[in-house]
């Protein structure tokens, strides 16, 4: 059985105090706000670096240098980093091709599940998402701090994709013969409300799953045994799996749930926000 892709407080703080303290990233963020590096300043697990979410694990949306295989007319809010990007800001947090890595944020995971994609994206294995993220770290009395850790660059280097991709000329023909799972709210699934993007609705032949359906009230992720039961009503046998949100960001967090459940699945990168820039492309 693999490893889980999830950390506890109790035991992230157990391998510190066995000096085998991994190497840990806060990736605080929110879609309202963006990246969070005035929490991070205000208290943080120590040791911990800040990832910048927006500039860092994204990039540009304009259409500017940075972006990692999207294309130029489908990249959304936050199109995947380039490697030369991504690469540096590993190497700036002290991330080593041997590092442990755990990555965290407010919680639930939904801004730490993105840099747990990315790093498997370009071939790094041993990382972990804090589950329930600072919030549960907190809750267990365990100590934060506000000075910043001065580390060592890292020698992080890009290695084959431990992840998937799910490109945009193959969206609508996966949709039609496989589950393409959209982690949106169901009401902007349904196109009743849409707070960000300037078009609402959904890609043809999707099946709505929100992210928030992934946690228990203190943002937790369920059991595998119950994410298998869910996800396995929704994903008949013998049928592959890929997921898409509003930009890429969140979905990570359902690929993260879909492995608890024995299910893999790729990225969508590009998602709504990435889907709705040709005008030609239906939209349900």
């Amino acid at each position: 059985m693999s490893p889980s892709p999830l950390i506890s407080a109790a035991e992230l703080h157990d391998l510190f105090e066995m000096g085998r303290g991994p190497v840990v990233l806060d990736i605080r963020w929110t879609l309202q706000n963006g990246s969070d590096r005035a929490g991070y300043e205000a208290g943080h697990i120590p040791t911990a670096q800040f990832v910048d979410l927006g500039t860092e694990l994204a990039a540009p949306a304009d259409g500017g240098s940075g972006a990692s295989g999207n294309d130029p007319d489908d990249r959304g809010r936050h199109p995947l980093p380039d490697e030369e990007t991504f690469v540096a800001a590993m190497r700036g947090a002290g991330v080593n091709d041997d590092s442990s890595v755990v990555v965290y944020d407010a919680g639930p995971a939904t801004a730490a599940a993105r840099a747990w994609w990315l790093l498997r994206y370009y071939g790094h294995a041993d990382v972990r998402v804090l589950d329930g993220g600072l919030a549960e770290w907190v809750a267990a009395g365990f100590s934060t701090g506000t000075e910043p850790s001065i580390v060592a660059a890292g020698s992080f280097t890009a290695k084959p994709s431990l992840a998937r991709v799910l490109d945009v000329d193959d969206v609508l023909e996966f949709a039609q013969n496989n589950i393409l799972l959209d982690a949106r709210a169901a009401e902007r699934f349904r196109g009743e409300v849409e707070p960000v993007d300037p078009v609402a609705g959904h890609i043809p032949g999707a099946v709505n799953r929100p992210t928030t359906e992934n946690v228990d009230e203190d943002g937790r992720f369920l059991a595998p045994e119950v994410l298998n039961g869910t996800f396995g009503g929704l994903v008949p046998e013998g049928k592959d799996v890929a997921v898409y949100c509003g930009s890429g960001v969140t979905a990570a967090h359902q690929i993260l749930a879909l492995e608890l459940a024995g299910i893999d699945a790729a990225l969508y990168p590009g998602s709504w926000s990435g889907w709705i820039t040709d005008p030609t492309r239906p939209r349900a």
